[in-house]
């Protein structure tokens, strides 16, 4: 089950800009990849070393640098260095469990936001944070494991398609946010798929397995609107606050992202409501199925009652009761139990209890 509040105890009492890693540590070795590009070429480099990186600090083409995986604490410090990160953002990129916002640091802008993307099972969608640093002339991405949504602008970049290679870095984070939040929609149309069929299935027949998977579905609602509800406020931001990192044209761009990150909030609230609708009908049913029950056992007890009745008076052990004696008491007994039976049974349907 995915956690919704992080540990943060190994942190207390440390003071402000101590690198400590917060959230899983994958076993998989740190990945550092660059797009170093300009409207008439690109080159793609893994990087061995994080001083390789050095060389593109002060070139005139635009250099994205990926960094997959946070564990190498050293590795981070060394980038940081080189790029001229602030201790605080450094701190805040190691703890993966921000809030999304954005922080302008004069020469750079520190943005933070969860990606959403479903695994290769396919049946729980994957979280994790990235960090991206916009500088004047590069974007440093720092994410928790391999994979994202991000091919998309890699192809761009390599193919010269949009704007992305004739535009600054400002444009490239743009687009690095905008696959992110258009990565939001696919999660949210297979949950759509999911709660669907549920839907299906809970009108069918409803169960605990349905009432354990409308759970789950709900808290992952509620960690995904944890998650994307902030996304508007930093978009917003970056749109209004950060004039001398943001041209204006990028800006025009982001004012669809905005839009974009609306549609999210409203889809969120409505599968929301959907499932919280779901979750009253499986109540709903589960009950109407107990009240069947009980009225079918209240009727067989209400028959039997005058039924026992007579059983329990020619029960009794008397000596003179006179209808004892009579030949035809037995047989006469027996109909008319049966007839004070297929009486009731007529009462109860003119009813419509049964």
């Amino acid at each position: 089950m995915r956690r919704v509040l992080a540990k943060r105890s190994k942190k207390a009492g440390l003071p402000p800009g101590t690198m400590v890693h917060l959230g899983e540590r994958p076993a998989e070795k740190t990945r550092i990849q660059v797009f170093d590009f300009d409207k008439e070429q690109w080159q793609f480099h893994e990087m061995e070393s994080v001083e390789d990186c050095r060389v593109f600090r002060d070139k005139s083409t635009i250099t994205w640098i990926n960094v997959d995986g946070l564990q190498d604490l050293a590795l981070l410090e060394t980038l940081g260095k080189c790029y001229g990160l602030h201790p605080l953002a450094l701190e805040d990129i190691l703890n993966t469990d921000q809030r999304p916002k954005t922080e302008d640091y004069g020469d750079y802008l520190y943005t933070v936001l969860r990606m959403f993307y479903y695994g290769t099972d396919a049946k729980e969608f994957v979280s994790e944070q990235i960090s991206i640093i916009l500088g004047k002339n590069f974007v440093i991405t720092f994410q928790e494991r391999a994979g994202d949504v991000l091919d998309p602008v890699r192809e761009r970049i390599r193919n010269g398609k949009g704007r992305v290679r004739t535009s600054g870095a400002d444009y490239l984070a743009y687009a690095l946010i905008d696959a992110i939040v258009d990565g939001y929609f696919a999660v949210l149309e297979q949950i759509g798929e999911s709660i669907e069929a549920l839907e299906m299935q809970l009108l069918d027949d409803p169960s605990q397995d349905i009432l354990r998977e409308i759970h789950r579905l709900k808290r992952e609602l509620l960690f995904f609107r944890k998650s994307v509800w902030p996304v508007r406020e930093l978009i917003s931001s970056l749109r209004r606050d950060m004039p001398n990192m943001i041209q204006k044209e990028t800006g025009y761009y982001l004012r669809d992202v905005h839009d974009h990150s609306i549609q999210v909030i409203d889809v969120v609230e409505t599968l929301r409501e959907i499932l919280s609708g779901m979750l009253d009908i499986y109540l709903s049913t589960v009950s109407n199925r107990m009240n069947s029950v009980m009225k079918v056992l209240t009727i067989i007890a209400t028959i039997f009652i005058p039924l026992t009745f007579i059983a329990g008076v020619y029960g009794m052990n008397f000596k003179y009761m006179p209808e004892l004696d009579w030949p035809w008491s037995y047989p006469l007994l027996w109909g008319v139990m049966i007839a004070i039976l297929i009486g009731m049974v007529v009462y109860f349907k003119k009813k419509d209890w049964l």
